[in-house]
């Protein structure tokens, strides 16, 4: 079947990385990142690459400072684990949420999507940063799983527009992550309608001009 969804405009191949939907994806390594505005607000990122591409491909370097290096297979991606960081938190009603508490539930749901619980269960430490660094060597590098990826958009300074990638929230319909092959699938299906899954840029009506001025183009840049 002919797509030009993940064709980049001029070059006639597949982009390099990978966008929102439902894909096979290998997680490469794990990260535990800390956010820029809040010291004690982390998010938990799957670097994640799909299945190889076998038309026209032109992936990222493995190695961005060794120009000759490997590429790349498949599109890559960093995907957050929830569309928000995690935090403590006390909310409105009084309840008290544990940022290491949700971390390790997290990995919990991870490990059993990839068959590695055991592993997981045996992994001892001091602070929730040595237990995520354990965490990437237990449960990264285990084959494809199937996924779906949500995305917030955002603008940089040039003025195209990125995804912002993240699992949508697990619920009673679904969960964005599960093994191959699963007998009664519960894998969420993306929708670009639902806020849930995809959060798009609302720009304002830009004023009318007397001139024909042509209009910036949205681009897929991936700052490795």
């Amino acid at each position: 079947m002919l797509s030009t969804k993940d064709m980049s405009a001029g070059s006639g191949g597949t982009k390099p990385v990978i966008g929102t939907g439902n894909h096979k994806v290998k997680i490469n390594s794990i990260t535990f990142d800390q956010t820029p505005y809040d010291a004690d607000a982390f998010n938990i990122t799957l670097h994640v690459e799909g299945e190889p591409v076998t038309e026209e491909f032109n992936g990222f370097l493995k190695d961005m400072n060794n120009p000759n290096g490997p590429r790349y297979e498949g599109q890559v991606g960093r995907v957050r684990f929830s569309p928000y960081p995690f935090k403590d938190a006390t909310l409105n009603n009084g309840n008290e949420i544990s940022r290491d508490t949700e971390v390790l539930k997290a990995m919990v749901f991870l490990s059993e999507v990839v068959n590695k619980r055991t592993e997981l269960d045996a992994i001892e430490a001091a602070t929730i940063e040595d237990f995520m660094v354990k965490c990437n060597v237990a449960l990264s590098n285990t084959g494809y799983i199937n996924a779906c990826l949500g995305a917030r958009e955002w603008e940089n300074k040039e003025g195209y527009v990125n995804n912002d990638l993240f699992l949508p929230k697990r619920t009673r319909q679904g969960a964005p992550l599960e093994a191959l092959e699963t007998e009664d699938s519960n894998l969420l299906t993306f929708d670009k309608n639902d806020k849930n899954h995809f959060r798009g840029i609302v720009k304002s009506v830009a004023a009318a001009t007397t001139s024909f001025e042509p209009t910036a183009s949205a681009g897929d840049d991936f700052d490795l």
